[in-house]
This record gives C-alpha cells, structure tokens and sequence, in this order.
C-alpha cells in the first residue's frame, strides 16, 4: 500500500463529508421548519400527562423484585418476571449471553423501577375524561388464571375502577425476544368515554456508554420512514417530540435494544425526554372512544432483544416493522457492512470461525477488484522501474523546473503511466476497511468470538504486548503499551509492503514515510484483532500480487 496514497485517500474521504454537509445536508433551519409543522399537529391533539413520580431505594436487585408480586417468564433465551405493580416488565435477564468471556454471570438488562439503575417497560391507557380513573404505575393488577408467561401459555391481567369500568391485559412471549400486549377497556356504564393507548420505556440513569462515533448509544426510533436518534446528554438538554402514523421507538445500547412498537394504523405522538430519569415513550393521538356497554382493544408490541441480526431481521419482516433492522446501528455504509455481514456469516458456517471467516472475505474483496488492482500495480511497477531515469532527469533539469515537470510528463505518457492511480485501490479499499470495522464494532455475532492462539476475542484488541515480550516477562503493561502481535505482524507487513513501492523524491518525504508503518501499528494496536487481522492478510495478498506484477514489468527503452 502506497502510503501517499493512503494519507491523500483519506483527505478526500474527509472532503466528500464535509462537501456533503455544507450543499446536501439539511439545514438546521430546514430541520426546524419541519419540527415545527409537525408539533402544530402535536399541540391541536394533545394528550394525557404520563407523568407518576417514583422513589429510588438503596436496595439490592433481590430486594427490590420481593416488595412486589410478580409473575414470571421464560423460554430458550430470556427470564425474568412482570410485576404486578403497574404490570411493568421490570426483570429481563439473556439466557444465552454473559457478561464477561469466560464468566458466568447472565448479562442482566431490565430492572425493577425503584433502584438507581431501574430500566423498564409499561403499557396501559390514559385520558382526559373528568373523575375516571385508569392503572397506573402504582396500581395492583389481578391474576387471572395462569401463573407462569410462558411460550404456550400467556397471563391475564384483570383491574376495576369504581366507576364500572374494567381494564383487561393479555401479554403473551413469543421463543426469542417479543412480548405482546393485548389490552381492552370494558365499558359496563351507560356513559360513554375517550381513551389514550400508551407505552413508555423509562429508565431511572444513563448507562455507562461506548461513547464512540460510529456507534449510537441512547433513544432512538423511525417515524413515518425517518430514523431518529438521541444520545443521553441530548434529551438532558432538550426534549424531543414528533408526530407519526407509523413507526417504532426505544432505548438501544451497543448490543441489546428495549423497543416499543404501537398498534398499526393508529396516529401517535413519541416523546423522548428526562424528568429526573430517561424516557421514550408513546401515546396515541386519537382517542379510543368506548360507549356504553362496549369493549374495546389494542395490541402493542415490546422487544426486548438481543441485537442479533437474524432476529432484527426477522421480527422486522414477520411483523412488518418499519426499518427495525435500524436498530442495529449499520451507519453511513449500511449496504457494504450490512451485505459484508452476510458474506462473513455465510463463511463462518462453512468454517466455524469467524477469524477465517474474515481471511476468506479478504481474498474475495482482492479478487474481485484484482482488475483494478492490476492496472494500478502496474503503473507503480513502472514508477518504480523508471525511478533511475528520473533521478537523471532531475540532475539534467535541476535549474529549469518548468522543463523538468515537462520531462517528466512526457516520460509518464510515453511509458502510459499514471502517477496518481496507486490511489484507486485505496480509495476502493477505505469503505471495506471502514466497514469491516464496522461489523466488527457493533455486531453481536462478533462478541466473544475466538481466533486461534491468544485471540479469543475478535472483536476486542490483541491482549499482548511487546513491551513484556508477549507473556515471556510476567509484567502486565498498561493499556496504551498493549501493542500486540497481530499489530506488529500488520506494521511488518506494511513496512515490507513500502519498500515495494517507489521511493518518494524528497528525502524528508521518504523518511516520514519510512516512520509510517510504525505509526499505523501503534494507531491501529487498539482497534478490533479481527480488523488487524484483516489489514494484515490484506497487505500480504497485495505484496504478492505487486511481486508478481513487478517481475513481468519492462518499460520501453528511455531516451
């Protein structure tokens, strides 16, 4: 790899994001005008407050799920329970995650609503209505029937106000992720009523974050085809508000997603915002008028997942969610990564490693731009064997610059040279680097993946260092001096890769670029093995390629 080249690609992916911002990116002016027409509709179908205030105890997690009645859950890959209090969902553990590599501890995501780190879900019905009342959190709803939610058997949830009315829920869980709620409103009063469905996903603090820019951690959701996200110090700022006919919202962090998703057909206003605590939630902006002696009812649908692709995917087309597989944050690049994904994932099966599963790709992506690639290598090649011709033609031209570049040019013309095509692998190159990066970053399939040997992490740093001869010395070394061996193994190769190619004229030049392969390994130390890994194995399939290229090169004889 040239490394000019690498430094002038990377300039011009630079320039096209700032290009893009100043001429195609919508004005903040323009954001705001649609902001504001969509809030016009908000503030002529205002509805209820969803507003209950809730006390944080200093208490353990066991002691908080005992001072409530609960009834709980369970399949192949989530448990927990519902608590009767409010009939939130307030206890999820994953079955099949854990918290650390070789730990045992069960990755833990919802948590009952008075400790620090309370995390839950409710659904239930508002209104305006003068001198009713509905469930709200603080309400004891009743079993009915069955005890246990289970996959073969939902729960009926059942409360009575006094004023005749009876408000009913049915939540059911599908194997994976899903819960459904079906919930009516029976009516037994000669009077008629207006009713606001609604869900909200409350949690009590923000959770240690990531806090990278590839990866967006916070509140987010699609509304009428929009995708919307909201980090955590942006809704301690501002609330945010919108008005949709369709869409989802929730609370992702990098692996895992608590998502609300409203009835279909139904108008609805989204509200993310902090009162003392984060909440995203939604409310219906039509109401649901019940007359008398009628019953009504909606259904809103929870999934709270694992962010697995498969999954995503699937409850996105089997429901048909709009752009729920947003909620795995592919990012600018979506069609390569996403597409890069399903090409790895098909060779991980075939090999039952991710590792090779990456090397494969990395020869498939050389093969496929292996034209390309030709043409480029060839041009430097000749660079490379012209070299000495240019030094004469320095030293005979040395006072005339303007004849010199003149000289030169035409040697590039006669030889059909093009000094500036080095950069067309690069350029093709940084979108595949960028988004196996990507893929590596924020996929669940990828956590607590091994290699072979030391890596048993692909999508964590190498754990070695030189500093402590990888292991030999029994000294653990601080994280800014773990440069492993996989980072060496790729600056080597880089290193060897340079001295392919042709040598930069100005000597200062030459010597910055000698330095650039040592800088590489010390940027690039941190990020993902798995990425490592690939730049590595890419620069050795290119020096092949060059080494060979270089043999069958010949240049016509200068004059």
């Amino acid at each position: 790899m040239d490394s000019k080249n690498v430094i002038a690609a990377i300039s011009l992916s630079a320039a096209v994001i700032i290009l893009y911002s100043l001429f195609f990116a919508p004005s903040p002016q323009d954001l705001k005008q649609v902001q504001e027409e969509k809030n016009q509709v908000t503030q002529s179908t205002e509805a209820p407050s969803l507003e209950v205030e809730e006390k944080v105890l200093e208490i353990s997690r066991t002691e908080a799920k005992s001072i409530n009645q609960r009834i709980e859950f369970e399949n192949i890959s989530i448990k927990g329970s519902v608590s009767l209090k409010g009939s939130a969902i307030d206890d999820l553990v994953f079955k099949k995650y854990t918290k650390t590599l070789n730990g045992n501890d069960q990755v833990i995501l919802l948590n009952p609503r008075n400790l620090n780190n309370g995390y839950y879900v409710e659904t239930g019905w508002a209104t305006n209505s003068e001198n009713i009342d509905v469930p709200n959190s603080k309400t004891i709803w009743k079993v009915i029937g069955n005890n246990k939610l289970t996959p073969n058997n939902p729960i009926n949830l059942r409360w009575e106000n006094d004023q005749g009315i009876i408000f009913e829920k049915k939540i059911s869980i599908d194997d994976e992720y899903l819960f459904t709620v079906n919930q009516s409103i029976k009516n037994t009063t000669e009077k008629k009523y207006n009713f606001y469905s609604y869900g909200q996903i409350v949690r009590n603090t923000a959770p240690e974050v990531t806090n990278f820019y590839i990866l967006h951690e916070g509140l987010l959701g699609v509304f009428d085809d929009q995708l919307v996200e909201q980090d955590y110090d942006d809704i301690e700022e501002k609330k945010y508000s919108v008005n949709a006919g369709k869409g989802w919202l929730g609370i992702t962090d990098k692996y895992w997603i608590t998502s609300l998703i409203p009835e279909k057909n139904k108008e609805f206003k989204a509200d993310f915002e902090f009162k003392n605590k984060f909440k995203a939630n939604f409310i219906e902006t039509k109401p649901t008028t019940v007359g008398a002696n009628e019953t009504k009812s909606n259904n809103i649908k929870i999934i709270v997942a694992a962010k697995e692709v498969s999954v995503i995917d699937g409850y996105a087309e089997k429901l048909g969610i709009d752009k729920f597989d947003l909620a795995i944050d592919w990012g600018w690049f979506y069609f390569i990564v996403k597409n890069l994904f399903f090409a790895i994932d098909y060779f991980y099966k075939l090999t039952g490693n991710f590792g090779i599963a990456i090397i494969m790709i990395t020869a498939c992506i050389r093969l496929a731009f292996f034209p390309l690639a030709n043409y480029s290598f060839r041009s430097m090649a000749k660079m490379k064997v012209l070299q000495p011709e240019m030094t004469r033609l320095k030293e005979l031209h040395k006072e005339d610059k303007v004849k010199l570049q003149q000289e030169i040019m035409a040697l590039y013309k006669k030889e059909k040279v093009n000094p500036v095509s080095g950069c067309l692998p690069i350029l093709i190159q940084i979108p595949f680097f960028f988004a196996i990066y990507k893929m590596l970053f924020v996929t669940i399939e990828m956590r607590h993946q091994p290699f072979f040997g030391w890596i048993h992490d692909l999508s964590e740093r190498d754990p070695t260092s030189v500093f402590n001869l990888f292991g030999l010395i029994p000294w653990d070394p601080p994280s800014f001096l773990l440069i492993g061996a996989w980072p060496c193994l790729m600056g080597v190769s880089m290193f060897l890769q340079q001295k392919l190619n042709p040598t930069p004229p100005d000597p200062i030049q030459a010597k910055i670029f000698m330095f650039f392969p040592l800088f590489l390994t010390v940027i690039l130390a941190p990020f993902p093995s798995g990425l490592v890994i690939y730049w590595t194995v890419n620069n050795i399939l290119t020096m092949a390629q060059q080494v060979v290229i270089m043999k069958r090169t010949t240049v016509k004889t200068v004059q």
